[in-house]
């Protein structure tokens, strides 16, 4: 049994699309999402239809959080506080809704999917380092654990000590820990423009980091014709 599990999508449908694909093609007959559906791109009503109708469990994001409510974003970058707004506008109160009440952390199958940080979920803090992977993992009850928020991807490992890297693919062993993030599906960060998501090989016990070739101006063109900033291009 294949898992393909991505964060990120960030209202980024050329991404999703592509990303849908390949994980077909590599045998993924179930899905789990980590958060942050929407924000920044000009699809977040399309987006939210795919990840709603395929049923797959799927964890709240501070994006989702920010997108669904009404509260004020006087704090927000300018930029970012335009394309929560405009996000705001797509949505139906029932995607809002619906959005509203996804849970902050989630066990599914054995494994378990967060947004951000296991220790404090909706701080949203930043998982970068071994220190910040080592106060999740004192809340983590499950071998593996898969994050996102961060758009980079990596592989913590706790065994004696906490220790982290970029990663390819790795098998689970038994007696440790796994705290891992899956990049972004719709705003990487890495330097790789690439999509990214992993399939997660129940029966193998394995993970794989994928990148995803998509149409990047396809995407860019849409976020200059929705009159988003045209920063996020």
């Amino acid at each position: 049994m294949k898992y393909a599990i991505f964060a990120d999508i960030h209202a980024n449908l050329e991404a999703l699309h592509a990303v849908l694909v390949d994980a077909k093609s590599q045998g993924c007959t179930r899905y789990a999402c980590l958060g942050d559906i929407v924000g920044y791109n000009a699809d977040p009503k399309e987006c939210l239809d795919i990840v709603r109708g395929m049923e797959m469990p799927c964890v709240k994001g501070n994006y989702d959080e920010y997108c669904s409510s009404d509260v004020a974003l006087d704090g927000f970058n300018p930029k970012a506080a335009e394309a929560v707004e405009w996000t705001r506008q797509q949505l139906t109160e029932e995607d809002r809704r619906w959005l509203r009440e996804l849970p902050l952390v989630a066990e599914v199958d054995g494994f378990t999917i967060v947004h951000a940080m296991l220790d404090a979920p909706a701080r949203w803090g930043y998982v970068f380092d071994k220190l910040a992977a080592a106060t999740s993992f004192n809340h983590q009850s499950t071998p593996i654990c898969f994050f996102g928020h961060t758009h980079v991807p990596v592989a913590f490992v706790r065994d004696s000590m906490v220790r982290g890297g970029t990663y390819s693919k790795f098998k689970i062993e038994a007696g440790k820990q796994y705290f891992v993030n899956p990049g972004a599906v719709g705003q990487p960060r890495d330097g790789n423009s690439k999509a990214a998501y992993v399939v997660y090989d129940r029966n193998q016990q394995t993970v794989e980091l994928r990148r995803v070739d998509y149409d990047i101006p396809g995407a860019e063109g849409k976020i200059k014709a929705a009159g988003l900033p045209p920063r996020l291009a």
